[in-house]
């Protein structure tokens, strides 16, 4: 990986950015015991915006992006606006090189109910469905927004470093995946 990790940070737009790291891949979080509905939507919308990447789906992938979002946005570098984001996202969107995959064990709204924060372990995947397929565990953290016509967007969001993975450490990762929301 160390050699592919400048590629992958222009690959992966600085969302994911993944360098190797010294500290190994993240294992999958347990999530919160209690999530609000609210907190309920936004994890259901999460779920929602990581189908759009397995499904190969660039226009419901627009759906789920802010109009004024910022990727990588802990970065130097940092892609904005809904267009530049799909169209920097569009090799890991069509998922022949690169692809990744990851869901919430966490989201949270504070004071503002318009506002949610969102994270969970990420897997990227390297020559996804061949037998050379080279696999790496890392993290992001997202910022929604409830945008004027009701619909949860990511606003801001960015990933960690992460490590390659072995198969029972993906294996693990998937197991962690929930689609119900653990509601309060």
């Amino acid at each position: 990986m160390p050699r592919l990790a400048p590629l992958m940070c222009f690959a992966v737009s600085s969302v994911f950015c993944l360098s190797a790291s010294a500290q190994g891949p993240q294992a999958p979080q347990t999530p919160n015991a209690a999530h609000s509905p609210a907190e309920c939507e936004v994890w259901t919308r999460e779920l929602s915006f990581a189908r759009t990447v397995a499904d190969h789906d660039p226009a419901a992938f627009a759906d789920h992006v802010a109009e004024g979002a910022v990727f990588g946005a802990g970065r130097a570098r940092q892609t904005r606006g809904r267009e530049a984001i799909v169209a920097r996202w569009g090799g890991i969107i069509e998922g022949r090189h690169v692809t990744i995959e990851w869901y919430p064990v966490r989201t949270t709204i504070g004071g503002l109910d318009s506002i949610a924060w969102s994270e969970g372990p990420s897997l990227l995947i390297e020559n996804p469905g061949t037998p050379d397929a080279k696999y790496s565990l890392g993290g992001y953290r997202s910022v929604w927004h409830r945008d004027a016509d009701g619909v949860w967007r990511v606003l801001f969001d960015d990933g960690s470093d992460s490590a390659p993975a072995t198969p029972e450490q993906v294996q693990a990762f998937r197991a962690g995946r929930r689609e119900a929301c653990p509601a309060g």
